[in-house]
């Protein structure tokens, strides 16, 4: 029961972050949003960056299942790379939210160690799986242009990701995807 709690704690967290940024994340609304006193999100999470730390850990292990499951389907590298691109599109479209890593990376000032450690981790990972994807395209390039490819996608999807937002039109991030495949950086 207490781990469902936990869970439940931490799906209100994780949809305040991507809607509202990090710093906004209060124990108080986050205990009115669950139901239980602010204690009890102490209970689980002593500190906000404990609780920001297990956010992002879970997000990213999240997301690098789903990314590892299309290597693992055998999908060729372009349909892999429209695929990372639609989870973010997917999350704009549910209430015009970010990506988690992106929120937290935008406010990695205030950040605690542990969530910039795991916000670090997130961009490895996600740049790894991406260098992977790029080399099952382009056998022959070498690992330093693939990573720097990799690291370019990243970073194009975040961006285009976060401007939309700001336009609050999911439309901004498909014609910024089609222009970025006009460019030759997308498959």
């Amino acid at each position: 029961m207490a781990s469902d709690k936990k869970q439940e704690v931490m799906l209100a967290a994780r949809l305040m972050v991507q809607a509202q940024g990090y710093n906004a994340l209060s124990f108080r609304d986050l205990a009115e949003a669950v139901g239980v006193k602010s204690s009890s999100i102490h209970y689980y999470f002593p500190t906000k960056g404990d609780l920001g730390a297990a956010l992002a850990r879970q997000y990213t292990d999240e997301f690098m299942e789903y990314l590892n499951s299309l290597v693992e389907q055998g999908l060729d590298w372009h349909t892999c790379v429209a695929k990372y691109a639609e989870v973010f599109r997917d999350t704009l479209l549910r209430e015009n939210r970010m990506c988690m890593a992106g929120v937290l990376a935008a406010e990695r000032p205030s950040l605690a160690p542990e969530v910039k450690a795991e916000v670090e981790r997130f961009t490895e990972h996600i740049v790894g799986w991406l260098a992977r994807v790029v080399k099952l395209g382009h056998p022959r390039m070498g690992d330093e242009a693939v990573k720097g490819r990799a690291f370019a996608i990243f970073s194009a999807i975040e961006g285009a990701q976060l401007v939309a937002r700001g336009c609050d039109d999911v439309k901004v991030f498909d014609s910024t995807l089609i222009a970025y495949k006009a460019a030759g950086l997308l498959p």
